[in-house]
């Protein structure tokens, strides 16, 4: 339930996956931030002859100046078996894609195009990062890149993102979006936005107000929060630091793990390169071995009334902008 002193929300699961689908339509904006264009799309792609599907839409993301990037989505309700139905159609998306780019080219174009709002935002981002079209960015995004997924489903069953992570090696995001209702019918959406935690908005149309957001390109380090034994056992005792969630896109970025040490420390003020990134046991959560031994930085404090709040999760920056911070709020 969800509560106010005016209302009472009670959850409504979807009926179908329309309603899912209508819901995202709903929350795009909220749901993928502004620098990013859904486009719900359904046709076929895949050679002929060869694996041929129909997914349910394509994310462009336009968060970075250097990587634009294309997600091929996959919209499920958990109640019909995600774990076999979303693991195969992500595997026969990710054939289709590269037996067949330019029919996933043909078929995003041609959405962008007939769509004022899209159009407009492609052509900016095109103009303002040195593609000559539209078309010359979806080479770039279809053609120069890996394939990435996005699975948005009602609910996010741990078992389903184990499988994920342990029998792809490309990026499967996952989204879960669920419904609540009122007596008087008003309508609630629960759900964490796309990569909200990774990077700001911070390179769309508007060069001038950039904010203090790091583009996804220059991320290569995870903040993680460590209470003081931990950190000491683990962080500095054995090198390494586990059952840690890490958003599949990052994973390839990932070079260091910095320790934010939670109060009375409150500060980052370790740092140690990453050899390599393991799944943590039979779980949905990840092992990070050091190649040496973690050496201090900082210490990078949280700052009182500070733009960025104490960590209660892994966040995502790069190691120059570490070397170079005076406090959270410089660090992120």
């Amino acid at each position: 339930m969800l509560w106010n002193a005016k209302h009472s929300f009670q959850e409504e699961p979807f009926d179908n996956e329309s309603e899912l689908e209508a819901a995202i339509g709903e929350a795009t904006g909220a749901l993928f931030g502004q620098s990013r264009v859904y486009l719900e799309i359904k046709r076929r792609i895949g050679a002929k002859g060869k694996t041929q599907n129909i997914p349910d839409g394509y994310l462009l993301d336009l968060s970075s100046t250097k990587e634009p990037r294309l997600f091929v989505v996959e919209v499920e309700l958990a109640k019909h078996d995600p774990l076999k139905h979303v693991a195969v159609q992500i595997l026969e998306f990710s054939l289709s894609f590269e037996t067949s780019p330019q029919q996933v080219k043909n078929a995003v174009k041609s959405a962008i195009m007939g769509d004022e709002k899209a159009t407009q935002k492609c052509q900016q981002y095109a103009s303002a990062n040195g593609y000559d079209n539209i078309d010359y960015l979806l080479e770039r995004m279809i053609f120069s890149n890996n394939f990435n997924a996005l699975v948005i489903i009602d609910e996010l069953p741990d078992e389903l993102e184990t499988v994920l992570i342990s029998r792809f090696k490309f990026p499967v995001e996952i989204i879960a979006l669920q419904r609540y209702r009122s007596s008087t019918g008003e309508t609630l959406y629960q759900f964490e936005p796309f990569l909200e935690d990774v990077a700001g908005e911070i390179h769309i149309l508007n060069p001038e107000d950039q904010g203090q957001g790091l583009d996804i390109s220059e991320i290569d380090t995870i903040v993680v929060p460590a209470r003081e034994d931990g950190f000491r056992e683990t962080f500095l005792g054995q090198s390494c630091w586990y059952s840690i969630r890490i958003h599949s896109s990052m994973l390839s970025r990932i070079k260091y793990v910095a320790a934010y040490r939670v109060a009375p420390e409150s500060a980052i003020t370790h740092i140690a390169p990453v050899e390599s990134i393991k799944q943590w046991k039979d779980t949905n959560k990840y092992m990070l071995n050091f190649s040496s031994p973690a050496t201090e930085i900082g210490p990078i404090k949280l700052m009182p009334k500070g733009r960025v709040k104490a960590p209660q999760a892994p966040r995502y920056t790069s190691r120059a902008r570490l070397l170079n911070a005076k406090s959270l709020d410089d660090a992120f």
